[in-house]
């Protein structure tokens, strides 16, 4: 019994040799990290030839409105995509796999060129108004540092007035959104608490920059409202505990 399962043994390593193109090969070889490495790569280059993988410039044919810098990469980042690699220096997609994905956005109405655009648009957004709140003036030398982001941390009295502040800005401007058809170029997104400029780049020269400006202005009172608004709440909440 043992002299057949060393026998089968042997054969199921042949056979093995022989899948991964290293039959020629000494015995001491055949099975070497280079050789399976070599056979890896070949069998990748094999499945990108099938049509199995898809490179990173050709995602948009897979998935419409894709970003056009790197795609692949953000919809890694993004959607924890793990069926890929490199080869060749060059990323490549499970075709099958985006093809799921493609669905699946299509079904839940995301344009991932507009999704890309979204979180740029709030990363400014962000660093914006990090920069409004830094104080200002010279700074002395210090034998110590306290990052820029580190602040507030402390418990802050809820304060009505400005909850209604907040409010009655956002109010004030969703009655301009309305009365002015601003959804021609302004888009609301995360529950309409989220405001995002849209223009195409070739269709510049037809929006008057002091339009655009105003658009941008409104953009940014409607984001800062709505983010001041939701700490406020959270305050708030904090406070009745």
């Amino acid at each position: 019994m043992e002299d057949k399962i060393l026998n089968e043994l042997k054969q199921i390593r042949e056979l093995l040799s022989e899948l991964i193109g290293t039959a020629e090969l000494p015995a001491s070889e055949k099975f070497s990290k280079t050789a399976i490495a070599k056979a890896a790569k070949e069998f990748r280059k094999m499945s990108i030839e099938r049509g199995e993988w898809i490179s990173n410039d050709n995602i948009n044919t897979v998935i419409k409105n894709v970003p056009w810098v790197d795609p692949g990469k953000f919809i890694i980042e993004q959607f924890g995509f793990k069926n890929h690699f490199r080869h060749l220096n060059k990323l490549y997609l499970n075709k099958k796999d985006l093809i799921a994905l493609s669905q699946e956005l299509k079904e839940r109405n995301i344009n991932l060129k507009e999704y890309a655009d979204l979180l740029a648009d709030q990363s400014k957004f962000r660093i914006r108004v990090t920069s409004i709140n830094l104080s200002t003036g010279a700074k002395k030398s210090l034998h110590y540092k306290i990052p820029d982001e580190l602040r507030n941390i402390n418990s802050k009295p809820y304060s009505p007035a400005i909850e209604q502040l907040a409010k009655n800005e956002i109010e004030t401007l969703m009655q301009d959104y309305k009365q002015f058809d601003l959804s021609v170029f302004i888009n609301l997104h995360q529950g309409k608490t989220y405001a995002l400029f849209k223009y195409e780049s070739d269709l510049e020269r037809y929006i008057e920059p002091k339009l655009r400006t105003y658009y941008e202005d409104w953009c940014f009172r409607f984001n800062y409202a709505n983010d001041a608004l939701k700490r406020i709440l959270e305050i708030k909440a904090e406070s009745e505990i």
